[in-house]
């Protein structure tokens, strides 16, 4: 299995030089090789295996940066590719100089090492590194990640890979939870986990500070003082949802030995309702879900992922009955057949849950 520390980074001057230029190497390599492979198969209908090597003669600057890092850029563009072919996402598109993507070199004859407060990597020497956490001693270091916030502050990933030891448990506290229109989510005991206020009241700051820049005059002074309040303000979003997530999570991990939840056909909520769709990209149920995941799967317990044509809102949670005729508007679920009325949200958490325990072998 695989684990991720990341610490922030303190580079002086000269390695902050060192950094902007690997991150600006990599993205003119990425930018190179993807316009050549859409040229390619624009003239030959097939894909092209180009590989950094082929550029370093034209453009022999590349050779100033770590040559890893623009061989980890060619395997993500690969990546990136291949999903595109396997119809999971859309075509890779280039990279802009506004955003920022990291750059990753792997751990090569101790070419990467973690010695007394400071990180040495390839090209930058002894980076200071606040390392605020222990990184447990049979983990193995395989590559890094290094990375600039537009806040301008340098972080780095550590990627970490170690044998799982744990012993799956036995299932006694189950939980179903539902995703809900006017709440984070609802689960099997009517419990509901509202927004939080803190973060929609930064979305809000976030409105007022985007319509104050669109009356700027770009490159001004007071256009990038703007542009830095919003970079912050994101920043501080960012925190605060994964502090959010990470918690809500954890607590959840920790109370039950398995949870079922059910996907989510983002496109169709998206096309119902925006406001919706917006709630979902702004607190991050998808990044819920990989933190509850991966938490309970640490833990030897189980997590259920159900798949998207499951009915659980349409089901009664009563009598097993379908109601195909269930709107979007409707908020409570009247059963046609036994007259069970209950909470849409709390009907389809109950079936959720039901529907876990019948893969777990329990009902």
């Amino acid at each position: 299995m695989n684990k991720a520390f990341k610490f922030r980074l303190y580079p002086t001057e000269e390695q902050k030089k060192m950094i902007l230029m690997t991150l600006g190497h990599n993205r003119f390599l990425w930018n190179r090789m993807l316009q050549d492979k859409q040229e390619h198969y624009a003239f030959y209908q097939t894909h092209l295996y180009n590989r950094p090597a082929q550029y370093k003669d034209k453009y022999p600057w590349l050779k100033d940066i770590d040559s890893l890092s623009l061989a980890n850029t060619q395997l993500a563009l690969e990546k990136a590719f291949k999903a595109f072919y396997a119809k999971k996402s859309e075509i890779p598109k280039f990279h802009s100089k506004k955003q920022d993507y990291g750059y990753t070199t792997n751990l090569v004859n101790n070419n990467i090492e973690i010695v007394d407060g400071y990180l040495k990597l390839p090209k930058l020497g002894k980076i200071k590194m606040n390392k605020h956490r222990e990184i447990p001693s049979h983990m193995t270091l395989k590559h890094v990640t290094v990375s600039k916030t537009p806040t301008d502050k340098y972080f780095v990933s550590l990627n970490f890979a170690y044998e799982r030891d744990t012993i799956d448990i036995e299932v006694k506290e189950t939980l179903g939870l539902d995703f809900s229109m006017t709440h984070f989510y609802v689960d099997d005991r009517g419990s509901k986990i509202e927004y939080p206020q803190t973060i929609q009241m930064d979305f809000l700051k976030l409105k007022r500070l985007q319509r104050s820049i669109s009356r700027r005059t770009k490159s001004s002074s007071n256009y990038k003082k703007k542009q830095k309040e919003i970079a912050m303000l994101y920043e501080r979003i960012k925190n605060k949802r994964d502090d959010f997530l990470h918690k809500l999570s954890n607590t959840i991990a920790k109370g039950y030995d398995s949870v079922t939840v059910e996907t989510l056909d983002l496109i169709k909520i998206a096309q119902s309702n925006k406001h919706f769709a917006k709630q979902i990209q702004r607190f991050g149920w998808q990044r819920f879900i990989t933190f509850l995941k991966y938490k309970l799967e640490n833990q030897g317990k189980r997590f259920i992922h159900l798949s998207q044509w499951y009915p659980s809102s349409k089901t009664c949670s009563s009598c097993g009955e379908v109601h195909g005729e269930l709107k979007m508007k409707d908020r409570v679920y009247q059963c046609p057949s036994c007259n069970y009325s209950i909470d849409r949200d709390i009907n389809a958490a109950i079936n959720i849950k039901r529907q876990g325990l019948i893969i777990l072998g329990f009902a």
